[in-house]
């Protein structure tokens, strides 16, 4: 992950198979990357058994934890200042992630939805139709070391041979190989490269305070993912959540008209919204509603980064009854 107001890649990839996994992020957070993994499990051939990542913040918390005992997998990191742990995400985040999308920086929703789009063709290009070498051993023979790989196989291929993987797991994934045509997925790489560059360029050229109410909007949405977290400094139990209302919707026949707007101009701020309803509508909404208004514009900011997390995302893989076997654990790299 890069720090600012960029979007995150999450990147994952079974050590067994090579299986790569890619979802963007609009804000680096703790929950955020739970969703992430959550729609991630979702699209797997297999379940997870175990999730080594790395040392940031992002991980090694509560959340992920509790999240991981949920599920049944084991959570691991790697040895500190010793990189080489992290080897097979990283081969995917340079040979996968930088080949695809490149080195520039995004922002916004928008570039979100673009790069969600895109990690769906590349899961399916990559995953069903781009082989790659397996070391199987090495030799040190003085100061010469020779490696013994095993034939380029793709990830799909992987698992059609692997014997702990079930059958009827192998047969719908010989049926999703047939159905699709990797010169198709190529192409539709292409059309969401195209709008990358063309959002890059976009970017590199926009300056003034459209820019900076951006980068504010981007800040606000890092923080909206810290609802519901588990703080590791206290233990205190689960309050029920307050969803009667105590008195009417001040903004219930606005709010339609408030959507527009936000619609429009994603960045605004609530403070911005109100100002403009009392212009356009004065004397009906008093000062004392601003706060009201900025937690409906929360809620919906809330919505619209889960819903960014699923987007593009295929149906479920598996069913409930071929979840219980696996391969490897995974490793998560930011």
């Amino acid at each position: 992950m890069t720090a600012g107001a960029c979007v995150h890649s999450l990147a994952s990839v079974d050590i067994c198979s090579g299986w790569v996994e890619g979802v963007p992020l609009l804000a680096k957070s703790q929950a955020l990357v739970v969703e992430a993994l959550e729609a991630m499990r979702r699209q797997l051939p297999f379940p997870i058994l175990g999730i080594d990542s790395d040392n940031d913040s992002a991980f090694i918390n509560d959340t992920l934890l509790a999240y991981c005992q949920d599920k049944g997998a084991e959570l691991t990191r790697s040895r500190a200042y010793r990189k080489n742990d992290q080897a097979w995400i990283e081969q995917k985040n340079g040979a996968v992630i930088r080949r695809f999308v490149g080195h520039d920086r995004y922002a916004g929703v928008v570039a979100g939805q673009v790069l969600a789009h895109l990690y769906q063709a590349v899961r399916l290009y990559v995953n069903f139709f781009q082989p790659s070498f397996k070391l199987l051993e090495k030799e040190k023979h003085g100061a010469k070391i020779r490696k013994c790989y095993e034939k380029p196989k793709t990830p799909c291929e992987r698992l059609l041979s692997h014997p702990a993987v079930p059958d009827e797991v192998k047969e719908k994934l010989e049926l999703q190989r047939r159905s699709l045509d990797p010169l198709a997925l190529l192409h539709r790489i292409r059309e969401q490269q195209a709008a990358l560059a063309a959002l890059a360029s976009r970017e590199n050229s926009m300056t003034g305070p459209a820019g900076e109410g951006l980068e504010q909007f981007m800040k606000q949405l890092g923080e909206l993912w810290r609802q519901g977290e588990v703080c590791a400094t206290h233990r205190t139990s689960l309050k029920k959540a307050h969803w009667w209302r105590t008195r009417k919707d001040p903004f219930e026949s606005v709010w339609p008209d408030i959507l527009l707007w936000l619609q429009d101009t994603p960045e605004a701020t609530a403070k911005e919204l109100f100002e403009r309803l009392q212009k356009e509508q004065p004397g009906y909404f008093p000062n004392g509603q601003l706060r009201t208004l900025q937690r409906r514009v929360r809620s919906w900011r809330h919505v619209m980064a889960e819903g960014l997390v699923y987007a593009g995302l295929d149906a479920p893989f598996l069913s409930a009854d071929v979840t219980q076997m696996g391969l490897d654990k995974m490793q998560t790299l930011r």
